[in-house]
């Protein structure tokens, strides 16, 4: 059913399209979610274009409108084409409407429909994560395409200093209209106390997809290599659902080999993440260079902090802008595993250092807010200006 016809002022109306949106989980979809909340909350009439739910499943009380789309979510050659048709179907609202691309699926879409005149929002906003700018500009026609695109958008915003280089590195006209907007916890994080029951085990913990890139192989290897006496005690816990299946039978022999406690737990639903936290004492995700694939940012480096939870990572595309090495963790560089064994021994070693820099990574998880981020991206709106 198409949506009645908005009466609000030109330039007020916000359109968010995305692929990834509840109950897709990650990242996106959480930067998705709450970039429509916050422009909500500047006074944007938000409208929330999205994936179809799937079977019994159901909305939560939005701030915004939401309109479930005729389309699975994924990248594929159908979605592209579902999300197409449906732009342009819209195309007469959409003329009075900011549209706004917060990630690479519709995007995809876009590179098309640049081309036809009748699609032509009053304005056009786009966000980019990193991976995405490295794929599209590392073929020629693609960053052809692409470079149009960027011509004919309003605002282009990045997640971080990084992205921020990577885009005017590929697409260098793009460069003045560049703005970063990273993100921040969520709305709906709940933060419990510590666990505080004594443990013989100190437990490092990973909140991630089970897929090479996130590094888990890379945290038993350098834990595998610990001295005796601080492997004895090390136990730990993986989060996070297998989408790689030749990776995660790879992981889980790795962890039966591993003469320490490995277990893995799970896609944990986000309203349980807090009491994992909780039992927790060292957070730490490897993030690796994979293709094209790079941590731009890094929201759950934010969430881990936000627990009291010092980080051991990887130093690789946007993650030094989440996790402050020697303040809120340690970065040691990708592919150095002894580097890695030693990071986490002076922590394991040293309450006091795990103390410190939890305390720090508190203070920063609450630096940036997604209030911040949705100004820097669209402004006030129009009504709302100073007149």
């Amino acid at each position: 059913m198409q949506p009645p016809a908005s009466s609000s002022p030109p330039g007020r109306h916000l359109v968010l399209v995305t692929h990834e949106f509840y109950p897709h989980r990650g990242g996106i979809a959480v930067y998705a979610v709450e970039m429509a909340r916050a422009a909500q909350e500047l006074g944007y009439a938000v409208e929330v274009w999205a994936p179809a739910l799937p079977p019994g499943g159901t909305d939560p009380a939005w701030p915004f409108a939401v309109r479930r789309l005729p389309l699975a979510g994924d990248h594929s050659l159908l979605s592209q084409w579902r999300m197409a048709r449906e732009l342009m179907a819209h195309r007469d609202r959409l003329r009075a409407a900011t549209l706004y691309i917060p990630e690479p699926g519709p995007l995809l879409a876009m590179l098309l429909l640049q081309y036809f005149d009748t699609l032509r929002p009053a304005q056009l906003m786009l966000t980019f994560h990193g991976s995405e700018i490295q794929r599209l500009s590392s073929r020629r026609l693609l960053r052809w395409s692409t470079s149009h695109l960027l011509a004919k958008a309003t605002r282009i915003s990045v997640v971080s200093a990084f992205a921020r280089d990577l885009l005017q590195r590929g697409f260098p006209a793009a460069a003045g209209k560049v703005v970063i907007t990273p993100g921040a916890l969520r709305t709906d994080l709940a933060v419990e106390p510590a666990d505080p029951k004594p443990r013989r085990k100190i437990v490092i913990l990973t909140v991630a997809r089970i897929n090479p890139r996130k590094g888990q192989l890379e945290i038993i290897t350098a834990l595998q290599a610990l001295p005796d006496a601080l492997r004895d005690r090390v136990e730990y816990r993986l989060v996070g659902a297998h989408h790689k299946e030749n990776y995660g039978a790879a992981l889980a022999a790795a962890a039966a080999r591993a003469d320490f406690p490995v277990k893995f737990l799970g896609d944990i639903p986000d309203e349980k993440l807090g009491a994992i936290y909780a039992e927790a004492d060292i957070f730490a995700m490897t993030s690796m260079p994979h293709k094209h694939s790079v941590e731009g940012f890094g929201l759950v480096y934010l969430e881990a902090g936000a627990h009291g939870l010092p980080v051991v990572a990887h130093a690789i595309g946007g993650v030094p802008e989440a996790v402050v090495d020697g303040e809120t963790g340690l970065l040691v560089a990708p592919g150095d595993s002894a580097a890695l064994t030693v990071a986490f021994a002076r922590l394991l070693g040293d309450p006091a250092l795990r103390r410190r820099l939890g305390d720090a990574g508190r203070a920063r998880a609450r630096v940036h807010t997604w209030r911040d981020s949705a100004s820097a991206l669209f402004g006030q709106p129009p009504a709302d200006r100073a007149t």
